[in-house]
């Protein structure tokens, strides 16, 4: 994946920012919409967009759009940054395959702890009960 390419097929938009801010947030539009077309993407191979799918899922719109938000800072500029970063970050994080897990066994000392600990407590429990009267 080439970050520039893929960062050239980003659609932006500015919007009005909501919440506290008076007369600053009523007149500027600082928040940022950023907008990734998945199923028409040509920086990505199509093995790695279906496998983007599959992660990203619950982020993903029925036409397969990636939508992100920003509006931390009062700066449209700083804010179109920080989506642009979140949204790499976001799709580096999604296409690296996790490793595969290899199989280990108990090693013969904490096996034979668990075994002393299990005797232990069915020992301390036995003295719980009522003694048998014959």
């Amino acid at each position: 994946m080439n970050s520039s390419q893929i960062i050239k097929e980003l659609n932006f938009k500015a919007i009005r920012s909501s919440g506290a801010g008076g007369q600053h947030v009523n007149k500027v539009s600082s928040k940022i919409e950023l907008t990734f077309d998945l199923e028409n993407s040509l920086s990505l191979y199509d093995e790695e967009k279906e496998f983007l799918k599959s992660k990203l899922s619950s982020k993903l719109t029925k036409e397969n759009l990636l939508i992100l938000f920003c509006e931390e800072t009062r700066s449209q500029h700083k804010n179109k940054e920080i989506a642009i970063k979140r949204f790499l970050d976001l799709i580096n994080e999604n296409l690296m395959k996790p490793k595969k897990r290899k199989p280990t066994k108990p090693s013969k000392a904490i096996i034979k702890k668990r075994i002393e600990n299990k005797k232990r407590t069915s020992e301390k429990k036995s003295f719980r009960k009522k003694p048998k009267l014959d």
